[in-house]
């Protein structure tokens, strides 16, 4: 399944739980971390293992758990989750704060001891992070790099701007580590949930950049980076014809060949092929 979208929502909320599927996101996180103050911890546990555990929650989404940093909080998190039993409905664990490879892998042997055979989605948000994505990405246990800006930001003491000039290096690097790896890419929030237009503009952004999907923190934000991240019907169709124009050059034996007036190769092809897997993925949601 894609994970254009992928949405928040605060673990110590049950009825949010039970209705985030309902926004459309690829991907819903139940939010262990950030999103519950430290005294609702075990409150948050509790109500998210009685939402995975209910027969009735029957989301067609990806359904992911935020726990916290690995080590003792975060095996109480899947153990107050009873994440073994939520097998059925569970589909992936996020790692905050991801600085080390070694982290994710001490994740994964905690997830394994609770009977839990779940990928982890790596969320890179410090300079450790970021120096270290490339071996974070390429932990077998790891599905994703989920880039931070916010938290970044406050890690190196950079001011956040509009224009993300200060996170933009980090922001390509994980993109990159991802693609080096071959797992998925996803961008940072945008934290703005009144402004529409930025949050596309961003998103649109995110798309150029290569990433292959973007977090969200309101159900209103779903819809926009969906659209954003769906290749639209003219790139469906250059794609397609690219992929013809393949098979007769193929058939041809021509490494190279022209595509309305444009020269076609290795990369171009790769790139007509991503978007018809993005287009099939989407249509399939």
């Amino acid at each position: 399944m894609p994970r254009r979208s992928v949405l928040f929502t605060p673990g110590d909320r049950p009825e949010m739980l039970r209705k985030a599927p309902d926004a459309g996101a690829d991907v819903v996180v139940f939010d262990l971390e950030d999103a519950v103050a430290p005294g609702r911890k075990a409150e948050a546990r509790e109500a998210v293992r009685a939402v995975l555990s209910d027969p009735e929650f029957d989301p067609d989404c990806e359904v992911c758990v935020r726990v916290n940093p690995t080590g003792v909080a975060a095996d109480d998190d899947l153990r107050g989750v009873a994440v073994a039993d939520a097998a059925a409905t569970l589909d992936s664990v996020m790692l905050p704060k991801t600085a080390s490879a070694d982290e994710v892998t001490t994740l994964a042997r905690l997830l394994d001891e609770h009977d839990c055979d779940v990928p982890v989605l790596a969320l890179v948000e410090t300079a450790a992070g970021v120096l270290n994505a490339a071996d974070v990405a390429a932990v077998d246990a790891t599905d994703a790099l989920v880039f931070g800006a916010e938290d970044l930001s406050a890690d190196v003491g950079a001011t956040r701007t509009r224009e993300g000039t200060e996170v933009l290096y980090a922001r390509e690097h994980v993109v990159l580590a991802a693609s080096a790896a071959g797992v998925d890419a996803i961008d940072t929030v945008y934290t703005d949930i009144e402004d529409a237009d930025g949050l596309r503009e961003e998103t649109t952004f995110a798309v150029e950049l290569g990433y292959d999907g973007k977090m969200a923190i309101h159900p209103a934000q779903v819809d926009p980076i969906n659209e954003a991240f769906t290749p639209s019907a003219e790139r469906v169709e250059w794609a397609e014809r690219v992929l013809e124009a393949k098979a007769e050059a193929d058939a041809e034996d021509r490494g190279v060949f022209r595509v309305d007036g444009e020269m076609i190769d290795a990369p171009l092809v790769a790139q007509a092929e991503r978007i018809l897997e993005y287009a099939r993925a989407a249509d399939e949601r």
